[in-house]
């Protein structure tokens, strides 16, 4: 776990994406695209094909209007995105903690995380209906068998963004595709759809579906992704002119990969509205009775196409969802866990309450549970959208690319329409609970109202504050703050230095840069540690061949060291490497550690440990990190 240490957003690709100044349009436009895609995933993932379902078969193809104002949405937001990301090169979650004190920043994160793990629910559930629908693998097994792409992720930004972009992209095509074939298969009525862009009145289970649809169409968690996924783009950010065409070359991105993913939604919805509501199926919520009545209605081919474009949307759905929560954890809090166990936290989160409705309410609610996950996405989005809106309008720090005139107008009324909604949907939905729960009601109230009071007070914080008080906080114009006043050291010299061995090449180097530190006056401790079987269980009592070759080794360097004019001694450590480490130093009493990199990385780190990343949490010295 670290700390402080890394100041930009995705850090590992920022800026990783040349773009050839003097090549033409169409391969500077190349060089850029890709986070647009990314990004799309999420308005395709496997919440929105059961909120889609769910309002394709109960309404027909009436919530279609809901989409296309989403989308529309979505392509605002998104922009804004861009802008802040390209402009100041901070990400939404960067933004926040520059611009707002910690009591404001700590619920923030809370529901920025709330709202990942609500996504990345979706994407569990709906891989595991996938591979069950596909290779008949129960549905338990198949959320349990999701923990395993944790390393998946891993691989992918080992190897760079642009992979990770192409294999995005292909995926999308896999999913577009397969919902093309099925929309020819099913046949709709052209007419009676281009009639369900047309408004109409949302009221009862129609204003819940829709705002599930807002919620898994214009979803937090992108709009913190796209403002740190733009940043993997070099470009030279004093130049207006750069700027200017980072910010045109993202949109053309943005607008082609979201208008795919609005195709790919209403493809979902036709196909629920033309396959089941047309059919008198008005209850469909579970992506597993859609594929059964598929199956039914259309022979084998629609039906297998539809899980195979589930599991591509899951899987890619979940890869996104790992990079936003790290950009969110890393944004919020300055704090940067390592890749593989921020994934698996996050997984582990949205696995518990799959398996939970699993075992106690059994399959069938995995289709409710998806919506509500959805649901849970839109109410957090009016913390995520009323904030960007006011860091992209900011003329003092965006300058000349500030939102204004009509843009910012349209990006306000899309709050207040994300805002009114949820804001109604809460009040209907706390009165139902309060009516169902009879002589328990004064307990829902009493969790009920405080929870939306502090939610109230939160929302009008983020909202005013900008206008209220422009003059409070001193902005950052760094993550980690500014540069300080230096004073020049004094003469330091080191008495006792610990020096780690393990008798490969990297031994020279560790011990004489300790020589160059402390010269002949420092008394130098060699810490070697036996990690054989044998010395884990008995300790200091060990005295396998292993533990004799160790001392001999041991006792060379101190010879050679000796005969250098340098005085030496060694300690030997049993076991666990970290805390025999840092046992050695604390006993001896060294005033600097020396130790050896070898540079694991990956899945090296994860096999063999990274005993110099842990080791430097466990000592009070500085430690000298030798490569």
């Amino acid at each position: 776990m670290k700390k402080g240490e890394r100041s930009k957003s995705l850090s590992e690709v920022h800026e990783s994406v040349h773009i050839p100044a003097l090549r033409g349009r169409w391969k500077q436009l190349a060089a850029f695209m890709g986070p647009a895609y990314l990004v799309s995933v999420g308005y395709m993932d496997p919440g929105n094909w059961a909120t889609d379902i769910a309002g394709g078969s109960a309404f027909g193809y009436n919530l279609l209007w809901v989409l296309l104002m989403s989308n529309l949405m979505a392509l605002l937001l998104q922009t804004l995105c861009i802008k802040l990301g390209v402009v100041r090169g901070v990400d939404l979650a960067q933004a926040n903690r520059q611009a707002y004190p910690a009591f404001i920043n700590i619920p923030l994160y809370l529901l920025a995380e709330i709202a990942i793990a609500a996504c990345d629910l979706a994407e569990v559930v709906g891989m595991a209906i996938g591979l069950h629908l596909l290779f008949d693998i129960p549905v338990l097994y198949g959320v349990l068998i999701t923990a395993l792409d944790t390393f998946l992720i891993l691989f992918l930004m080992q190897r760079g963004i642009r992979l990770m972009e192409r294999i995005i992209v292909s995926i999308v095509a896999i999913i577009g595709l397969s919902f093309l074939v099925q929309m020819l298969i099913a046949q709709p009525a052209f007419i009676e759809v281009m009639g369900g862009y047309v408004p109409s009145a949302l009221s009862g289970n129609a204003l819940y579906i829709a705002i599930g649809i807002i919620g898994a169409t214009v979803m937090p968690h992108n709009l913190y992704l796209h403002s740190a996924l733009v940043q993997t783009r070099r470009i030279d950010r004093t130049n207006s002119a750069s700027i200017r065409k980072a910010i045109r070359y993202n949109t053309i991105d943005t607008g082609i990969a979201l208008n795919i993913a609005f195709l790919v939604n209403s493809a979902i919805l036709i196909l629920a509205a033309a396959a089941f509501h047309k059919h008198g199926n008005t209850g469909v919520e579970s992506i597993e009775d859609a594929h059964l009545l598929l199956t039914g209605l259309f022979g084998t081919l629609s039906p297998i196409l539809f899980a195979v474009a589930l599991i591509g949307s899951g899987q890619s759905s979940t890869i996104t969802g790992t990079l936003a929560g790290q950009i969110v954890m890393e944004g919020y809090l300055d704090l940067r866990l390592r890749p593989w166990l921020r994934r698996l936290i996050t997984r582990l989160i949205a696995i518990t309450p799959a398996i939970f409705c699993i075992l106690y309410f059994g399959e069938g609610s995995l289709g409710q549970l998806l919506v509500l996950s959805q649901v849970i996405l839109s109410l957090q989005l009016g913390f995520a959208v009323i904030p960007l809106i006011h860091f992209a309008s900011d003329k003092k720090r965006m300058k000349e690319f500030a939102t204004k005139g009509w843009l910012l107008v349209l990006a306000w009324v899309s709050a207040i329409i994300i805002v009114g909604l949820n804001v109604r949907l809460v009040v209907q939905v706390v009165g139902e609970w309060i009516t169902g729960a009879g002589d328990k009601a004064w307990l829902v109230q009493l969790i009920a109202y405080p929870l939306a009071a502090v939610a109230l007070l939160l929302l009008l914080y983020v909202t005013f504050s900008p206008y209220i008080a422009r003059r409070a906080r001193p902005v950052k114009r760094a993550p980690h703050g500014t540069a300080t006043a230096l004073e020049a050291p004094t003469a330091k010299t080191y008495q006792r230095i610990c020096v780690t061995v393990d008798f490969g090449t990297m031994d020279r180097k560790a011990i004489r840069a300790a020589q160059e530190l402390g010269g002949k006056e420092a008394v130098y401790i060699l810490v070697h540690v036996t990690e054989s079987a044998v010395a884990r269980y008995h300790g200091s009592a060990t005295d396998d061949q292993e533990s004799q070759s160790d001392i001999d080794g041991l006792q060379e360097y101190v010879r050679q060291l000796a005969d250098m004019g340098y005085s030496a001694s060694f300690t030997i450590g049993y076991g666990g490497a970290v805390k025999a480490i840092a046992t050695a130093v604390a006993d001896s009493n060294a005033d600097l550690l020396v130790m050896g990199a070898h540079g694991h990385r990956g899945i090296k780190d994860i096999l063999f440990g990274a005993t110099v990343d842990a080791v430097r949490h466990e000592v009070k010295v500085p430690v000298l990190i030798v490569r």
